[in-house]
């Protein structure tokens, strides 16, 4: 902190500053007049405009709005560190989330905002489902400041969708969803919405990229947009060139909380389908195979005798499921559903989910090499159950480096493994091992080499040999399937020559 005598030195300072400047600007003056008089006007050129948006958001804000959630926070979220009562003490509690003293046992009422636009007439709005989830009032305000009470039509927690109706006592303006399936890596897009509060707020951008993945759930297939998206975001329309709503921002990426041009989109013939299911029923009926699946890489293709590495790999089938009883096994590859081509498995989870249950499809797989195709019938999708669900990827080495041992009654129990689990314990991987850096593990359960199922170590030496010695010298590759925390899949390894 300065002291009030170098405030004085300072000002003193700036006050000879001033004074030096005003000199030789006083000095030179005559000279700068004496030149502005002799200079001809600057013409600007001629420069053809840029395209603007004004003309299309002018047109598309009035069915933005808006989303205030209003719910109850109960018990203490974190424990102070600072003395009971202290200012420090009351200001954590504040900030995160802890009671006031003297105000144990209570709740507060917490509020978080969002977007969202209005897709009929009717007054039924899309957001974000993390935007209204657990809320006790959500409140909508109308791009003319109206704020409408809204009730929950329906939510899906799988794809982060929300439906909401308000009533207005008269039609309302809305957009229209649009074909996802048009839109480019490059092409504009103009996304709007409520970030940090600031209602109404308009960005423009391009799409980065189509057909992310960034661990949301088992339907991802995100647009990728540089369009500035912030807290606040959550649920409002990503448009077009042409107004018509091609995606719902729903998050981004970023180590600052801030927009670093790395925002996502749920593509509009995502949204449609999902609007439609709450709008008719308040909830989703997917269909469901009942299948554990895997993406391929090269090495597991290789182990599979496949011509390609796409495809959902079958880890495990579920018993007694629409899967099992199509013929569908562990090993198989699917490589479409009612002719629709699958390249990996959340193609998969999201054609079946596509499915009603109760309808029958015709399921292409390869199995040892040969195309097959299985009829099915989809079931409903349990309410617990995790979609068809993608064991992280494996990757593979060299040699394998494994030591089996036999499902003792003490490996059972310590394993928690059911009577009906059969195979060899993998007792040890040897550091820096192919196996090891395949990611097998002790405890890891060894069921089969390939399709060939074993329930001893000395079945499981003979089958990886005897897979090696089929395999050409240079493309030598082992597929083992363990069984992992009550999770099957496949892992290939491969071996020297």
């Amino acid at each position: 902190m300065f002291s009030l005598k170098s405030r004085r030195a300072a000002f003193a300072a700036v006050l000879l500053a001033g004074t030096a400047l005003g000199g030789l600007g006083a000095a030179l003056h005559p000279a700068a007049a004496e030149s502005q008089a002799a200079a001809a006007p600057i013409a600007a050129p001629s420069v053809p405009a840029l395209p603007g948006f004004g003309d299309l958001v002018t047109r598309v804000r009035p069915a933005v709005v808006t989303i205030t959630s209003t719910e109850r926070v109960q018990a203490e979220q974190a424990s102070s560190p600072f003395p009971p009562g202290s200012e420090q003490d009351q200001t954590f509690r504040r900030f995160f989330g802890g009671r006031p003293e003297g105000h144990e046992g209570q709740g507060r009422p917490a509020k978080a905002l969002g977007s969202g636009f209005i897709v009929d007439a009717e007054g039924h709005v899309v957001t974000n489902n993390h935007v209204v989830d657990g809320a006790t009032k959500v409140v909508v305000t109308l791009d003319d400041g109206r704020e409408l009470d809204a009730r929950v039509v329906g939510r899906d927690p799988r794809t982060d969708i929300a439906v909401l109706q308000v009533d207005a006592g008269a039609k309302l303006p809305f957009l229209s969803l649009g074909d996802s399936d048009k839109a480019r890596p490059g092409d504009w897009v103009i996304a709007m919405g409520n970030p940090f509060g600031l209602g109404g707020t308009v960005t423009a951008g391009i799409v980065s990229a189509r057909g992310r993945d960034i661990g949301a759930g088992p339907y991802d297939d995100f647009l990728q947009v540089d369009a500035p998206i912030n807290r606040g975001n959550s649920g409002g329309p990503l448009f077009s060139t042409d107004g018509s709503v091609v995606g719902v921002n729903t998050a981004i990426f970023s180590p600052s909380g801030g927009s670093v041009g790395i925002g996502f989109a749920i593509p509009s013939n995502l949204v449609k389908q999902v609007v439609a299911e709450l709008e008719e029923h308040g909830h989703l009926e997917r269909g469901y195979l009942g299948v554990m699946s895997q993406k391929l890489n090269p090495e597991m293709a290789t182990a599979l005798k496949l011509p390609r590495a796409t495809g959902a790999l079958v880890a495990d089938v579920e018993p007694n499921g629409p899967a099992a009883k199509a013929g569908l096994k562990p090993g198989d590859v699917v490589t479409a559903v009612d002719g629709k081509a699958v390249d990996d498995p959340r193609a998969l989870a999201r054609q079946v989910a596509a499915l009603r249950p109760g309808t029958k499809a015709e399921v292409t797989v390869l199995r040892d090499g040969a195309e097959q195709k299985l009829s099915m019938t989809t079931a409903a999708l349990p309410d617990k159950v995790a979609d068809a669900g993608v064991p992280g990827e494996q990757e593979g080495g060299g040699k394998l480096g494994l030591a089996l041992a036999p499902i003792s009654p003490a490996a059972r129990e310590s394993l928690g493994l059911g009577d009906d689990v059969t195979g060899a314990v993998i007792a040890a991987v040897r550091p820096n091992s192919p196996a090891s850096e395949a990611g097998l593990k002790p405890g890891d359960v060894l069921q089969s080499v390939g399709n060939r199922p074993v329930t001893t170590p000395e079945q499981a030496v003979q089958a990886i040999r005897a897979q090696g010695s089929r395999e050409k010298k240079g493309q030598q590759a082992v597929a083992l399937r363990v069984l992992r925390d009550g999770r099957s899949l496949f892992v290939a390894v491969p071996a020297q020559g």
